[in-house]
């Protein structure tokens, strides 16, 4: 037994496969990337910017061997980094604090992990595309307004997202005019590497290079990394998460999962995997959970997978999941030779980057964003409202917000989808048609009801259903429901109990057809069977109107029968 179970748990562990030497140069490319990315997300989340590469190794090594989407890179964003910021914030916790990072970010992993052991990936099924390009876009926001110290010189004093460029602009007279060049540099030089199609993967690596290099040289005045944080030459240390902060982060750890997860579902579609191999949500919500439980206790902050990162694997060679375990080696040993280094780099340098992070964000989205206009106002009125609470509210609170309006919007278009259609019998089948608004004595009237069984749907069906008129004592209505889910709300069951009775209490006969294994094992612990009666239910067949077919046989017979009127 004990062999049975351990081949079982090989097979259910991702393949490894051979490593290939474009993996290993895939993955220094993007443990270079890691460098100023990693710092820049950390800066804008208020963490020490040595926080951001700690993120990049641990975590980013774990989460690529167990990834079921295998190119996936697993490290700091900086939607996870800004949503740590507001839930240690919101719960009163230093974010300087080891121990208070090392709790959150295993928090976040228990919530990723449990998710993933649970299979329930098809939550991010609940969370819309309009609602993630109004996060996204919020997001953006909130990068670009948290750098503008950095590339201005001037600390705006708002806390509100929005108004801290109206405080920046108001005071021009304060901007330091060296970061404000150096910043515009730094965009300047990564633009012009951008559209060299060779080297365009590695713009925003060379930027930093360049500008730090010229920097350096000239003995600009301003800002750097080596200011704000000394980075060691060294492995990253052993941190101990502090339990007791656990109660204040549970709620928050939940949300920053939720985001961290939302920005990594759509990796699986836009990276398939080169070995063929299917990926999963939940596995993947899995590894990411394994990487932040292990990459607490090494210094790192919460991470989720990111596309950036992961696109930049991708188009430096990756073939394989060695290049996500090759980046977070590489990035170890980079900081370990030379972390020292990193410290000269202009914070301003750094603020240039994220303005560039920020636009491209939503560069990327706004083709989303035009077609939600154009085609979905409903949707555009969740995308608008997830966008202003992002830029109003805490990160962790707006994703909620966002993950509420999307279930509000799916049950307002389940109710609008939800009808009522009759069917009538042909030579070559049976063929839709308008419903009657009264039963018609002495005839078959055959109902399709295609809807998702939400009780916000009963009113609309309610009004379209045909009456029973009191003097139909010979009229059969068959209710066709194959494709309604096997849970029906109680108010759809009720719905069903009243239509039935009152066809019954006028004479005439009630039949269900297609009733599926769970939709009728609900029906009986409701008392419904017994309503309907067990020889007025049809269970679905193979053959798609197999049932209705026999019940409609059925009620011809019954009505033949019937004594005239």
């Amino acid at each position: 037994m004990r062999i049975v179970a351990g081949a079982d748990i090989r097979a259910r562990l991702p393949k490894m496969g051979r490593p290939r030497p474009s993996d290993l140069i895939s993955g220094l490319v993007t443990a270079l990337f890691s460098i100023p990315e990693g710092m820049a997300y950390a800066s804008i989340g208020g963490f020490n910017p040595v926080s951001g590469l700690y993120s990049g190794m641990v975590s980013t090594f774990v989460g690529s061997m167990f990834a079921r989407t295998v190119l996936m890179v697993t490290t700091l964003t900086s939607a996870i980094a800004l949503s740590a910021k507001s839930v240690l914030s919101e719960a009163g916790l230093d974010p300087t604090d080891v121990g208070n990072i090392a709790m959150l970010t295993v928090a976040v992993g228990v919530v990723m992990l449990a998710l993933g052991l649970l299979k329930v990936g098809a939550i991010m099924d609940f969370v819309s595309s309009a609602v993630m390009t109004g996060f996204t876009l919020g997001i953006a926001v909130q990068i670009v307004s948290g750098v503008l110290k950095d590339v201005t010189g001037y600390d705006p004093q708002s806390h509100n997202t929005l108004v801290k460029f109206v405080d920046a602009a108001a005071h021009v007279s304060q901007w330091s005019w060296a970061a404000v060049l150096v910043a515009v540099a730094t965009v300047a030089v990564w633009a012009v590497f951008r559209f060299v199609k060779a080297v365009a993967s590695y713009a925003t690596l060379i930027s930093l290079v360049v500008v730090t290099a010229v920097c350096a040289i000239v003995d600009v005045d301003i800002e750097n990394v080596g200011d704000i944080a000394e980075i060691p030459n060294s492995l990253p240390p052993v941190t101990v998460p502090d339990v007791s902060k656990l109660p204040d982060l549970l709620l928050g750890s939940f949300a920053i999962a939720l985001v961290a997860l939302a920005q990594a579902a759509g990796i699986s579609a836009a990276v398939p995997n080169p070995d063929k191999s299917r990926p999963s949500a939940s596995g993947d919500f899995a590894a990411q959970g394994a990487a932040n439980i292990v990459g607490g206790f090494f210094g790192s902050l919460a991470t989720g997978g990111s596309l950036s990162r992961t696109g930049v694997a991708v188009s430096a060679g990756a073939k394989t999941r060695w290049a996500g375990i090759f980046a977070g080696v590489w990035l170890l040993l980079l900081v370990v030779v030379a972390g020292s280094a990193a410290q000269i780099i202009p914070m301003a340098v750094i603020g240039g980057l994220l303005f560039v992070i920020g636009f491209e964000l939503i560069a990327g989205r706004w083709d989303d964003v035009v077609l939600v206009v154009r085609t979905a106002p409903l949707s555009a009125v969740a995308m608008i409202a997830t966008f202003v609470a992002t830029t109003q509210i805490p990160l962790q609170d707006a994703i909620l917000v966002g993950a509420g309006i999307s279930l509000v919007l799916y049950c307002v278009q389940a109710a609008r989808s939800a009808e009522l259609v009759e069917l009538r019998p042909t030579d070559s089948g049976w063929e839709t048609a308008p419903l009657p608004p009264v039963l018609p004595s002495e005839r078959i009237t055959v109902v399709h009801y295609s809807g998702v069984s939400l009780f916000a749907e009963v009113p609309r069906v309610s009004g379209q259903w045909p009456r029973a008129a009191e003097d139909n004592r010979r009229s059969v209505l068959i209710l066709s429901v194959r494709t309604l889910p096997g849970v029906p709300s109680a108010t759809v069951q009720k719905l069903l109990r009243t239509r039935a009775e009152e066809v019954r209490a006028n004479g005439g006969r009630f039949i269900l057809v297609g009733v599926r294994d769970d939709l009728l094992n609900r029906l009986r612990r409701a008392g419904l069977v017994d309503t309907i009666g067990a020889d007025n239910i049809f269970p679905a067949t193979e053959v798609v109107f197999g049932a209705l077919d026999d019940a409609y046989e059925t009620a011809t017979r019954w009505l033949a029968e019937q004594p005239k009127s």
